[in-house]
């Protein structure tokens, strides 16, 4: 059978405080506002989403920041790492800039012929650098600080930490798409054969991973991408007749989405890249104004005022 997946759509995590997350990701990384929404289980929550001009699908980081959530804890059933590829020559530049904003940064260190470059949000969310070995094409946003010689162009991989390697291996090679092509110790590689952008995701075997806590500086979930409604259907039966649990189709208003919980704990995601982030606002104005899901529009007034005001 076809596989429909190209690789990551977009990745979910939690934060604390709202103004810092934002001011973080917009104003030290340079990514774009690309939504600003409400969570839709819990519309007194912010829903941000981050990532390059359009929003184009392996560049999208969202988050819930929910005030004073609480630090969490990294640990086993979660992606405990996203890496963000930069253009080569950028990484005295990252560098430098990370030292101006007192960022925390760790060593440099190599897997699969590549150099990553580690530091954390300000909830302590595991990230990385990267220059790709195989040359990223993709256009990062840019400001007046962050150039197109620095910007981050989207995703290049995340990794998965998993007490058994073989289970989560199946669900990425027999539904997603996915091949395994490295192995360096306990760090598995697998690529996902019909992109060549935001297409690898790396599984870190740990028997001894210690119990996660998914508060502020932690991973929620991974979205994979499919192109459509019928792609995405198709790949719903693969998955339940794999005997996996999975939700009906969901409508997040900018795409729509299935959730499934892999054999390992991670929470996936089957995300279309319809009917993408300019449904509800021209292309120039995207992330400038708070949106609501049509269920929560007769409520804006009291919403408003519980969310914290962005300056």
């Amino acid at each position: 059978m076809n596989n429909n997946v190209l690789g990551l759509h977009h990745i979910t995590a939690i934060a604390n405080l709202a103004q810092r997350n934002y001011d973080f990701y917009t104003k030290v990384l340079g990514l774009r506002m690309v939504k600003k929404t409400v969570n839709f289980d819990d519309p007194g929550t912010y829903h941000f989403y981050y990532g390059d001009e359009k929003g184009n699908a392996g560049t999208i980081l969202t988050f819930f920041p929910w005030e004073g959530i609480g630090k969490g804890r990294t640990g086993v059933g979660m992606a405990t790492e996203i890496a963000y590829a930069v253009p080569a020559g950028s990484e005295e530049f990252w560098k430098e800039r990370f030292g101006q904003h007192n960022v925390l940064t760790g060593e440099a260190v190599e897997r699969f012929g590549e150099i990553y470059y580690p530091f954390l949000d300000p909830d302590g969310l595991n990230l990385s650098l990267v220059v790709p070995k195989n040359e990223d094409n993709r256009s990062g946003w840019t400001t007046p600080e962050v150039t197109g010689e620095q910007a981050t162009k989207g995703f290049h991989n995340t990794t998965l930490t998993l007490r058994d390697l073989d289970p989560t291996a199946n669900v990425l090679t027999e539904l997603l798409g996915y091949k395994q092509v490295a192995q360096e110790g306990n760090r598995y590689r697998f690529e996902n054969q019909n992109i060549g952008t935001a297409n690898i995701i790396d599984i870190l075997v740990d028997p001894n991973a210690g119990r996660a806590v998914n508060t502020a500086g932690t991973n929620h979930h991974i979205a994979f991408r499919v192109k459509d409604d019928a792609d995405q259907m198709a790949l719903r039966e693969k998955i339940m007749s794999a005997g996996l649990q999975i939700t009906p189709q969901i409508d997040r208003d900018y795409f729509h989405s299935l959730y499934f919980r892999e054999p390992g704990g991670v929470l996936f995601e089957i995300a279309t890249e319809n009917p993408g982030f300019d449904v509800d606002e021209p292309l120039t104005a995207l992330g400038t104004s708070l949106k609501l899901p049509k269920q929560y529009e007769g409520h804006r007034d009291e919403i408003e005022k519980v969310l914290p005001v962005l300056k």
